[in-house]
Formats: C-alpha cells, sequence, structure tokens
C-alpha cells in the first residue's frame, strides 16, 4: 500500500508536491485553511529555472509563454524622469494561472479547503494533524507547506522558530488596467519601473489579468512599495478593520481607511508622479511585513516541511516560487526513489526525508542570505 501523505497547506508549493506525489502514485491530500480558497489572490511572478521544469515535468510547458514582457527597466527620479534605462526585457507569469492549472491537476477530492491545522503530532510509524474542528488524521508523513506563519514548523524546530521581523514591509496594489491613469499608464506600461529613496524603493509591472488574459485592456499594473516601519508603528499598520492585530499580513479591503489615506498621502508627497498615480488609483491596497527565517532542520521524524514553512526569504530574491518548486521536486524524488529501489517505504521513511533535508538545507539557506543582501538598504 502506498504511504499516506497529508499536506498542510494548499497554495502554490502545497499543491506543487501534491501534483508530483500524486502522478508518483502516492496516496496525497492536501488541507487548506482559507475559507474561499487561494484562486484571484495572486499577481504576477518571475519564472526561474525550477518553475520551468515543473511546468514541463507535469505538460503543461506552454504556460512559460503566457506572460507580460515588460521590454526595459527605467528609473525615475522625483519628478518623474527617466534617469537610467536598461534594455533587459522580462516576462511576468501569472500566480493566478499556475495556481488554477496545478489545483486541476489534483483531484477534486484530495483538496479540501476551510481546514486550518492547529497542530501535529508525532506517533508510531507516522504523525497526526488536529484541525480546527477537533478532528484528527493520522498518515505516514505530513508535509507542512504552510507558508510564513506555519503552525507545523514548531514541531520540527521548537516553540520558538519563528521568522524575523527584518524592519520593513511592503504595500502593494493591483489595479485594472482600464483603472490606471493614462499619464500614468503612458510612462510605465511594458516596461519594469524603479524609483529608489533612502530607506524606501517603489516598483510595477504589467501582469496578466486575473483569469490570464495578457491582451491589452485586460491586464493588471502591479506595484510594490517598500517602507521602513519600526516594530510598534508595524503594529498599528497591521490592525484590521476589526481591530485585531495581524501577525504578517493584511489582505485586499482588510487596511483601516486611515491608515491607506496616510499611506496614499506619503505617496503623494514622496513619489514621482505616475507611481503617486498608481498608488491613489488603488482602492484597495493591501501590506506585508517582511521576515527572515532559516531553519536548522526541515525534518523531524515523519514531519517535513517546505516553502515558506521551511525558510522566510525576502521577496527582493524573486525566488519563493521557484525555492517551493524546488523543494516539492527533492521530496518527489527521495521518496519515490527510495520506493522505487523495493524497499519497504514505511520502515526507509527517515531516510527518504534524510536525502531530501540534505538535498534541501543548504539551497534554502542560500537563498535566505541572498535577499538579506539585496536588502541591505531598506533593513
Amino acid at each position: 500500500m502506498a504511504p499516506r501523505i497529508l499536506i498542510v497547506g494548499g497554495s502554490i508549493g502545497g499543491l506543487f508536491a501534491a501534483v508530483l506525489l500524486h502522478r508518483a502514485g502516492f496516496d496525497v491530500r492536501v488541507s487548506e485553511r482559507s475559507v474561499h480558497g487561494l484562486e484571484g489572490r495572486g499577481a504576477g511572478l518571475v519564472a526561474q529555472r525550477e518553475v520551468f521544469d515543473i511546468l514541463r515535468e507535469v505538460g503543461v510547458e506552454h504556460l512559460a509563454h503566457v506572460g507580460v514582457t515588460a521590454h526595459e527597466r527605467i528609473y525615475l527620479d522625483r519628478d518623474g524622469a527617466i534617469i537610467h534605462r536598461q534594455r533587459t526585457p522580462q516576462t511576468q507569469l501569472s500566480w493566478d494561472v499556475l495556481f488554477r492549472t496545478f489545483r486541476q491537476l489534483l483531484p477534486d477530492e484530495r483538496y479540501e479547503i476551510d481546514r486550518p491545522a492547529v497542530s501535529v503530532s508525532q506517533m508510531t510509524g507516522g504523525a497526526r494533524v488536529t484541525y480546527a474542528d477537533g478532528r484528527e488524521e493520522r498518515a505516514d508523513l505530513v508535509i507542512g507547506a504552510d507558508g510564513v506563519g506555519s503552525t507545523l514548523r514548531g514541531a520540527v524546530n521548537g516553540p520558538k522558530s519563528r521568522p524575523t521581523y527584518v524592519g520593513y514591509a511592503t504595500w502593494r496594489g493591483l489595479i485594472p488596467e482600464a483603472e490606471v491613469p493614462a499619464a500614468a499608464a503612458e510612462q510605465l506600461f511594458d516596461r519594469f519601473a524603479f524609483y529608489e529613496m533612502p530607506g524606501s524603493h517603489i516598483l510595477g509591472y504589467l501582469v496578466p489579468g486575473p483569469d490570464g488574459s495578457i491582451a491589452p485592456g485586460r491586464r493588471r499594473y502591479n506595484w510594490v512599495w517598500y517602507r521602513r516601519y519600526m516594530e510598534d508603528a508595524l503594529g498599528d499598520v497591521l490592525t484590521d478593520v476589526d481591530g485585531a492585530r495581524r501577525p504578517f499580513s493584511l489582505a485586499p479591503g482588510r487596511v483601516r481607511p486611515e491608515v491607506s489615506d496616510a499611506m496614499k498621502a506619503d505617496a503623494a508627497r514622496l513619489l514621482p508622479p505616475s507611481f503617486a498615480a498608481m498608488v491613489a488609483a488603488e482602492p484597495r491596497p493591501f501590506v506585508h511585513a517582511i521576515f527572515d527565517y532559516a531553519p536548522p532542520r526541515m525534518v523531524a521524524g515523519r514531519i517535513a516541511l517546505m516553502g515558506d514553512a521551511a525558510f522566510v526569504a525576502r521577496p527582493h530574491t524573486a525566488m519563493g516560487v521557484a525555492k517551493a518548486a524546488g523543494d516539492a521536486f527533492a521530496l518527489r524524488d527521495a521518496l519515490a526513489g527510495k520506493r522505487d529501489m523495493g524497499v519497504d517505504m514505511n520502515a526507509d521513511m527517515e531516510a527518504a526525508l534524510a536525502a531530501y533535508a540534505s538535498a534541501r538545507l543548504p539551497v534554502g539557506a542560500a537563498i535566505v542570505a541572498y535577499g538579506q543582501r539585496l536588502g541591505r538598504a531598506l533593513g
């Protein structure tokens, strides 16, 4: 009988692992905490080698060519003049299309939403996941793919294994192309644009529409503004419309109006006109605090971590999705490799997981360190 694998976390990383393991013949099930699912929450992503590899692996390599291309990079001064340009074309793929494609590759009965896990514990020959509704499930292997705020991380690395706030956060907007002010569109569209100032910078680029469309008029403009916050100020920013202090981020519609208004006033005062107009055009900005975390372990007994549940790297690296794809490949290869050798998987699971951790620990550590180097001017 194939080992039973539970994956906690159903975003891109969890889906990558689930699809690869399901196709390799393992009994895989995914639980995702969100009530309404994750589709429609993504923007664009820069595809690295691992992403192209996983698209090729599952037979959807054509998605690598469905994206919006920025034909050059431009750098602006405070008045909005272009002070530097580079002919470096870059294509942004659609996170939503990637998520939807991998979700469709996994049978519905193997993916469940509105199922938050609250704890995981080791047991003889396996692990047990306890969910918020009191239900429990046992598996031969539990994979934590539950992101920066991972519930499962503590079971592998102890209760103090929390990401460290690095001193800044990102404000983000995702504006339908038709709603972009004309003057801003003229300067920023079809380019990867930047404005830098001491301790802060903003960047932006076009991404596919929520349906994956790259047709003019149906795309979206994605802007990201990095800003420093002391921890007490961050706490105020991350207090949502219901008065609850959130630890990592606020989704669209959850930022208090007075906080959003203050951010937009700062944009009008500090940013070039085209970027200030983009910020003003976003009715529901959202915010993510930035964290670092590099674990001493990715595996304990029958519990394994992957993606941002393991290593939390700064977004400057543009390697979050690639890191998750690499983890998924390594998990599949370690588990299927042992099985294909004819060994008893339940008896040799720990050896397979040790091989996975050995392959991915140095990679994750290098990505986190790279993000720290890139973020030195901000943090």
